[in-house]
């Protein structure tokens, strides 16, 4: 029997009862394994698409299983979440197959009651095609089967952008993401690599904002490609793009970026001043500098430095160093579920509110390292406004040697431009959530 499905499962299992990032222990996964690359892709899919729609799928299954999934020994629950998600989600794989394959795999690997279990749960499911699994009258409901949330970020979004916006969050972070190079023109121009691509066999489209950007959307793994390996390609959301796009980059600058790993934003800083002036790169974490040191040896970036460097802690040797400082602070992440869908379980309230003090520790030192008449970017990865548009207001009232300079990319739907001079950026089918305010100090 093909063994994608108990890959999908073991990857699940860590994610879920170990808090492991999905693209990390997925990666490592697909590596260990002797499946094709037909098979490695059915178990992407089966991985993501069940932790994206783990509490809808979660609430169909309460209804068959009188004493509730809690009980269930958790890779059996596993079996029946990736079934479920097969037979609900996914044309091309059979019901009965998928069946068939879980309760083997069952049996395999639990028992012959669990097994039985496992059939008779997929079955009634199978028969019942006329149920409800929510109160088709209550809106609040409705948005979290639909989309698959948890009540708390349904709250959320809705107290926070109202419930149309809301719901086009929600949609947008469901999306599934195609992958987004970044051009390196400090080694080819953009024409080369996009036919350099196109001969590799990639079907590949012009990005959506970034004029550095091309979107593959068919092709076999972009890492294991030559022109990544050269240097002459980075993966990297549109979203991310624009955040060095902001900074105002010109040649032989003094920059500083604080939180750097794993080093995106940083070389594509450096990309933009085509390998002149010097960029200090830090990260608190010492483990993830090598991240970055090996992405400034594969594009071929000369001009930065690394160092382990908590952003939290002032350094008076820092003060009114920079040209340019970036701070793509710590945040709860959730304008990036298209590509994590297991921060959507992984994030309580609690965490979202304790991660707002480290960003204005942050805030505050990364205001001190800047030249007069320098700029500050601050950036997230997330739509929360107590970690966006609130840390802006209170930075703005505590710091008046700063003012917000508005930032511009064009017109499109999903980007919205505050009167105050911000930015958010709403997920869609092409770029993730994300936040961007750009300050000058006077």
């Amino acid at each position: 029997m093909n063994n994608s499905r108990l890959v999908a499962i073991n990857v699940i299992e860590k994610v879920l009862n170990d808090n492991a990032y999905s693209n990390i222990v997925l990666g490592i996964e697909l590596n260990k394994s002797e499946l094709s690359d037909k098979d490695k892709a059915l178990v992407t899919e089966i991985v993501y698409g069940t932790l994206k729609y783990k509490y809808t799928i979660d609430k169909i299954l309460c209804n068959y299983i009188k004493k509730g999934i809690d009980k269930l020994e958790s890779f059996v629950l596993n079996i029946l979440r990736i079934s479920v998600y097969q037979i609900r989600y996914l044309d091309k794989v059979p019901s009965f197959a998928v069946v068939n394959e879980a309760v083997n795999l069952t049996k395999k690997k639990s028992n012959i009651g669990a097994s039985k279990l496992v059939n008779g749960v997929l079955r009634s499911y199978l028969r019942d095609e006329t149920a409800k699994y929510y109160d088709e009258k209550d809106n609040m409901q409705r948005l979290c089967f639909e989309y698959s949330f948890t009540k708390a970020l349904v709250k959320l979004f809705i107290k926070q952008y109202g419930t149309e916006t809301a719901e086009k969050i929600l949609k947008g972070l469901n999306y599934k993401p195609d992958v987004t190079v970044r051009v390196n023109t400090l080694k080819l121009t953009y024409k080369e690599i996009w036919e350099k691509l196109i001969k590799n066999g990639y079907n590949i489209e012009e990005g959506y904002v970034c004029p550095e950007a091309i979107r593959i959307i068919k092709g076999k793994n972009i890492e294991n490609n030559l022109l990544f390996n050269e240097g002459n390609i980075t993966a990297q959301d549109e979203s991310a793009m624009l955040t060095a796009r902001s900074m105002e980059i010109k040649p032989n600058l003094q920059v500083l970026d604080l939180c750097s790993a794993p080093g995106g934003k940083t070389t594509h800083i450096a990309e933009l001043m085509k390998n002149t002036g010097h960029i200090l790169a830090f990260d608190v974490h010492e483990n993830k500098l090598s991240l970055i040191e090996e992405n400034l040896k594969r594009i071929g970036i000369t001009n930065t430095t690394c160092d382990v460097h908590d952003a939290t802690i002032y350094d008076p040797n820092l003060f009114e160093y920079a040209d340019r400082v970036l701070i793509d602070v710590p945040c709860s992440g959730l304008g990036i579920i298209r590509k994590k869908p297991e921060i959507k379980w992984s994030k309580s309230l609690k965490d979202i509110k304790s991660i707002i003090e480290i960003q204005r520790k942050i805030m505050e030192n990364a205001s001190k390292y800047v030249k007069k008449g320098g700029i500050l970017v601050y950036s997230t990865c997330t739509l929360n406004k107590e970690e966006n548009e609130v840390n802006i207001e209170w930075f703005m009232n505590s710091h008046p040697e700063f003012k917000i300079e508005p930032v511009s990319y064009g017109k499109f739907d999903n980007i919205n431009y505050s009167d105050k001079g911000y930015v958010t950026i709403f997920p869609n089918e092409y770029m993730d959530g994300f936040f961007i305010s750009k300050f000058r100090k006077l």
